[in-house]
C-alpha cells in the first residue's frame, strides 16, 4: 500500500464492518499492531482481539499502526493520541516487529521503559502468540502480557481492569491484583532471573507474595465459534474476501513448527458450524479465504469446497500437504478461480524429512505435482535451510529435487503445449521455543549464504524456476529474539537507539548475541520460556529432539483424553 493510499484509507474510512463508537465512559482501549495497516490489517488475530473488545458495551478499542515516516501517530477511528487510552495492548505475531513497538510507542510520547511509566494509565499490555512464545525478550517495555489465546482470557482481563478502575493507588497494586485473578497474566517485575557463571540461567522465581511460579498459557478448548475478519479493506492483503479460521492448530507434529505445539491439541469445527459461517461470509462478499495450518486435516474438507463452489462462491487456500493433493481437489481449486497451488517439502532428502517429522515420502511428492500439472496449475514450493543435521548432501538433494520436480511438471504439462510456472521459496531455519529444536542453535550466516549462493547459481542454470531467499541476517536477529532472555531486551533498546542497526547495536551491547544464536543448550538447561505451562511436558519434546537425530518420525497428534504422550490433552482435561 503506498502513502497516498493509506492517507485516504484514513480520512475516507475505505473499510467496511467498522463499528465506530463514542468514548463516554467506556474503558478505552488502543489495539496496536507494530507494522503497517496493510500488514495489520491482514492478520486474522489482530481482527479477532478487536472484534472482541468491540463486542463489548462498555469498552472503546480503537486501532493503531505503524505510521509512514510523515505521518503522525493516530488511531484509525477517531484520530486520537496514542496515551489518551486506558489501555495500550500489542498483539504481537512476530520477531521481527519488536523494533516497531518501541517506535511505536515513543512517536505515541509513552515512556519505552515499563519502569518510567509511574503513572497508573496507560498500561501497556502485550498479547500474541510471539508473546505466548517467549515474552522475555520485550520484558523492560511491558507492563504485563496476557499469555494464550484471547477468546479464553481477554474477557477475564478487562473485567478485572474496569471493577479496579481507580481503585489502586499505585500501578504495582493493581498489577498484582490482576495477577492474582487472572493465571494468565504475566507481569515481568514481579519475578527475578538469576545466572550462573557461564551465562545460562539458574533460577526464575516470583518475588511478590501470591504470584504462581508457572503462568498458564490459556486456550479455548473446545472452540465454539467460527473466527473470521469482520472488517474488510481494499488496502490489505485479502481485500477482496472475508477469512475464516476453519481449524486451530495442526496434528502433523512438524518438529520445526512452533503452531504445531503451542496451539496443541488441533481442535476442529464440524461441517454444519462452518458451512454457517462461511454462507454468512459468502452473502458479504462471495469470496472466502480458508486458513488453517492443514486445511486437508479440516473434516468433511472435500464437502466444504463442494458447498462453496455449489453457492457460486470462490475460496483460496494457502498450501496444502503434498500427500493431501489429488484430482477432485485440484478440480475445486479450479473452479473457485485459484491457478497455484502451494506445497511444502521442507527438506531434499527423505533423510531430512524424517528427522523433521515431515512424514512426507518424494514419490507422495512427485505425485502430487504430476497432478498440479495436469490440471495446469502453477507451483509455488516451500523449503528451509538449516535444519539440524544438515549437510551438503542435504543442500544438494534440494537441487535435485526440484529439478526432478520440474521434469516431471514439464513432461505432464508438454501434451497440452502447457508450461507449468514454478516459484520456489528458501528460508532459513529459526528454532523456536515449546518445539523439540528448542535446544539447537541456528547455523551460521556466513554458512547460510553460502548455501543460499550456491543454490541459487544451480536452480537458475535449469531456467523457468522463478527463487527467492531469505536474508540471514535477519534470521539471526529472528533466533535471538525468539531464544533470548530479558538480557536480549537491552540489545533491542540499543537497536530502537540507532534506528534499527543491529549490527552497531551488538558491538556496544554488555551481552554476545552468539550466546543465544549459535550455542547448543543441554538438556537440564533452564529455558527463558520454561515458566510458562502449556500443557506439553519438556521431557516429551527433548525426546522427540533425540528422535530426530536419530532420523526417526513419530505419530502425528490426535485428540484424545486417553492419549497421554505429550500431555496437553491430560492437562486440559483437569
Amino acid at each position: 500500500m503506498n502513502k497516498r493510499l493509506y492517507r485516504r484509507n484514513i480520512k475516507e474510512k475505505r473499510e467496511i464492518g467498522v463499528l465506530h463508537k463514542k468514548k463516554r465512559e467506556r474503558f478505552s482501549v488502543a489495539l496496536v499492531y507494530p507494522n503497517l495497516y496493510h500488514v495489520g490489517m491482514s492478520n486474522l488475530g489482530f481482527q479477532i482481539v478487536y472484534d472482541l473488545l468491540n463486542k463489548r458495551d462498555d469498552v472503546l478499542a480503537e486501532r493503531f499502526f505503524l505510521p509512514y515516516e510523515e505521518e503522525p501517530l493516530r488511531s484509525i477511528e477517531s484520530q486520537s493520541c496514542l496515551s489518551s487510552f486506558d489501555l495500550i495492548a500489542f498483539s504481537i505475531s512476530f520477531e521481527n516487529d519488536y523494533i516497531n513497538i518501541l517506535k511505536i510507542l515513543k512517536l505515541g510520547e509513552v515512556p519505552l521503559l515499563a519502569e518510567q511509566r509511574q503513572s497508573i494509565y496507560p498500561l501497556v499490555i502485550g498479547g500474541g502468540v510471539s508473546v505466548f512464545l517467549n515474552p522475555e525478550p520485550l520484558s523492560l517495555f511491558f507492563d504485563l502480557f496476557l499469555l494464550g489465546e484471547a477468546e479464553q482470557n481477554l474477557d477475564n482481563v478487562i473485567d478485572l481492569l474496569i471493577d479496579s478502575y481507580e481503585r489502586f493507588s499505585s500501578k504495582s497494586d493493581l498489577l498484582l491484583f490482576i495477577a492474582k485473578n487472572e493465571p494468565s497474566v504475566y507481569v515481568p517485575s514481579f519475578y527475578k532471573t538469576e545466572y550462573n557463571k557461564d551465562g545460562t540461567i539458574s533460577s526464575f522465581y516470583p518475588i511478590q507474595k501470591g504470584i504462581k511460579e508457572k503462568v498458564l498459557i490459556a486456550k479455548k478448548f473446545p472452540l465454539e465459534d467460527v473466527a473470521y475478519s469482520k472488517i474488510i479493506s481494499s488496502e490489505t492483503e485479502f481485500s477482496d474476501r472475508v477469512v475464516i479460521e476453519m481449524a486451530r492448530g495442526c496434528g502433523r507434529s512438524c518438529r520445526f513448527c512452533a503452531a504445531g505445539y503451542i496451539y496443541r491439541p488441533p481442535r476442529y469445527h464440524d461441517f454444519e458450524t462452518l458451512t454457517e459461517a462461511i454462507q454468512k461470509a459468502l452473502n458479504k462478499k462471495g469470496y472466502v479465504g480458508l486458513l488453517s495450518a492443514s486445511i486437508a486435516d479440516v473434516p468433511s474438507i472435500d464437502k466444504i469446497l463442494a458447498f462453496i463452489c455449489e453457492k457460486g462462491g470462490k475460496f483460496s487456500i494457502s498450501s496444502i500437504r503434498a500427500d493431501a493433493v489429488n484430482l477432485r481437489f485440484l478440480d475445486y481449486m479450479k473452479k473457485a478461480g485459484q491457478r497455484q497451488v502451494t506445497i511444502a517439502p521442507e527438506a531434499g532428502s527423505e533423510r531430512l524429512r524424517k528427522v523433521i517429522n515431515k512424514h512426507l515420502s518424494e514419490d507422495k511428492i512427485i505425485n502430487a505435482v504430476q497432478l498440479i500439472a495436469k490440471k495446469e496449475l502453477s507451483l509455488k514450493l516451500y523449503f528451509i535451510l538449516g535444519l539440524p543435521t544438515e549437510e551438503w548432501e542435504d543442500v544438494e538433494e534440494i537441487l535435485r529435487l526440484i529439478k526432478l520436480i520440474k521434469h516431471c511438471a514439464v513432461k505432464e504439462g508438454a501434451p497440452k503445449g502447457r508450461i507449468i510456472g514454478i516459484r520456489v521459496n528458501v528460508s532459513c531455519f529459526v528454532p523456536k521455543p515449546f518445539t523439540p529444536f528448542q535446544w539447537v542453535h541456528m547455523e551460521e550466516v556466513d554458512e547460510l549464504k553460502k548455501k543460499q549462493k550456491w543454490l541459487s547459481k544451480m536452480i537458475g542454470k535449469e531456467g523457468g524456476i522463478r527463487v527467492s531467499f531469505d536474508v540471514p541476517k535477519w534470521a539471526y536477529v529472528q533466533t535471538l529474539l525468539s531464544l533470548g532472555d530479558r538480557r536480549v531486551a537491552h540489545m533491542l533498546l540499543l537497536a530502537h537507539k540507532f534506528n534499527g542497526n543491529w549490527k552497531k547495536a551488538f558491538k556496544y551491547s554488555e551481552f554476545n548475541p552468539d550466546f543465544f544464536v549459535y550455542r547448543e543448550k543441554e538438556a537440564s538447561e533452564l529455558l527463558p520460556w520454561d515458566f510458562m505451562e502449556s500443557g506439553i511436558n519438556k521431557e516429551y519434546l527433548y525426546k522427540e529432539y533425540k528422535k530426530a537425530l536419530s532420523c526417526e518420525e513419530s505419530e502425528i497428534c490426535t485428540t484424545s483424553p486417553a492419549c497421554k504422550k505429550c500431555g496437553v490433552c491430560k492437562f486440559l482435561s483437569l
